[in-house]
């Protein structure tokens, strides 16, 4: 019978981003939250990433029992004092919706001169497992904002941020170029060897 771990979210683009980077390193099913039984998933209510996804982590493991890897992540904009963080997601309003919440961040700095905008995307990783491991790794990338948005390789934020030493946003990189600086790429390779390690003990 085939292992299986969950990653849990229920973002398309996320799940493949994340199965490219655990997958090939675990030998085992990555499942996303779409394939197992729905449950009422409890608020994001964590003050940090790390906090956050840790209860989607925790929660995964109990409604599914399988071991559980989740991500919290967004961005964060120097002149933004930080924001929106771990708002990134709902900046705009409960929705969830990319494109408004990239407009609105757009707009709230578009007096803000070309050399205060700063930022940064910041990812925590957890693991969660049945029998009591919690275990939580971070991941950033530092970059700038750009005034439009440019390229369909990403989701988020992605089409106006461009990372440190590269003149691409993180939507205009290849799949592969972009897991290997981002800061979900940095979290879950951090995670790796937790993972690797509650997976041997379970051999």
């Amino acid at each position: 019978m085939t292992r299986q771990i969950l990653l849990a979210t229920r973002n398309a683009k996320k799940l493949d981003e994340l199965r490219r980077i655990l997958a090939p390193q675990v030998d085992v099913e990555v499942i996303g939250l779409d394939q197992v039984s729905p449950f009422d998933e409890v608020p994001e209510t964590g003050a940090t990433f790390a906090e956050n996804a840790l209860i989607k982590a925790v929660e995964g493991v109990e409604h599914t029992g399988l071991i559980t890897v989740a991500d919290d992540s967004g961005l964060a904009v120097e002149a933004l004092n930080q924001m929106p963080g771990v708002l990134s997601a709902r900046w705009s309003g409960k929705a969830k919706d990319d494109e408004k919440n990239l407009r609105l961040v757009l707009e709230q700095v578009a007096d803000v001169p070309d050399e205060r905008l700063g930022a940064a995307f910041i990812c925590a990783a957890a693991l969660a497992t049945p029998d009591g491991v919690r275990h939580v790794e971070e991941g950033r990338m530092a970059g700038r904002l750009i005034r439009e948005p440019r390229g369909s390789n990403g989701f988020g934020y992605d089409p106006i941020f461009v990372p440190d030493g590269y003149e691409l946003t993180s939507a205009e990189m290849e799949s592969a170029d972009k897991d290997a600086i981002s800061h979900r790429g940095r979290a879950l390779r951090a995670l790796l060897p937790h993972l690797l390690a509650v997976l041997d003990h379970r051999t």
